[in-house]
């Protein structure tokens, strides 16, 4: 995971963050037909572990950005 979402809300809006499933072998985003696939969520920490359920670790690791 590239970036690091806050520990605990600050009371203020909620951040949106933009994850990316990225293969560590080609070093490449995952791609469903032409399109990277790309997940907007509140809290990435969740939408992490849903992208990599079933996924070997060792071949996947999701990056993430702060909208």
């Amino acid at each position: 995971m590239t970036a690091r979402p806050p520990a605990s809300p600050t009371g203020s809006a909620p951040r949106i963050w933009s994850l990316r499933l990225i293969d560590r072998r080609t070093g490449r985003p995952h791609r469903c037909g032409d399109a990277i696939l790309t997940v907007l969520a509140r809290d990435p920490r969740i939408a992490a572990a849903e992208m990599l359920e079933g996924r070997s670790l060792r071949d996947w690791h999701v990056e993430m950005q702060p909208l």
